[in-house]
């Protein structure tokens, strides 16, 4: 992964960066979720029981799809140059639109609407993004997710 400098990173609004990687949502890691988060819904770990339901088969925590933003932030977006840490600040907006179903490939989509200046030395990023499934033409998720970089 290539490294912007400060300067570059904030020249870069309004730049949508490549695509992240393809992540495969298989059962293992729906399960997995579940365990973690104690949401064991059934249209998520009972691929029996899901199958008769409008989805056809067990599908992903909605929470799963968007905890897998971070992973493909660092798979697409470079890294600030004297960034010594980023955080999760939190979303303006965010829509779950379809359903991601095990064993489908998601990956995500970003770009930099807005940066803010804050008052020690770090940056407010606001990010437009999407999470695209494999094969569809309709996203997972699209969201207005807000990150800051201290420097």
């Amino acid at each position: 992964m290539r490294n912007l400098s400060h300067q570059a990173f904030k020249a870069s609004v309004g730049q949508t960066f490549a695509p992240s990687r393809w992540f495969l949502i298989d059962q293992s890691r729906i399960d997995a979720f579940a365990a973690t988060t104690d949401d064991h819904q059934l249209i998520h770990v009972d691929p029996e029981t899901a199958a008769q339901t409008p989805f056809g088969g067990t599908i992903a925590h909605g929470f799963l799809t968007l905890s897998m933003l971070s992973a493909m932030y660092y798979d697409a977006v470079p890294t600030i140059d004297g960034a010594e840490l980023g955080v999760n600040y939190g979303f303006n907006k965010l829509r779950f639109l379809s359903p991601v179903k095990a064993g489908a490939s998601v990956r995500g989509h970003f770009t930099l609407i807005a940066l803010r200046q804050m008052k020690d030395d770090g940056l407010t990023n606001i990010w437009d993004v999407s999470v695209e499934i494999k094969g569809q033409e309709r996203p997972a998720l699209v969201a207005e997710w807000i990150g800051q970089q201290y420097f």
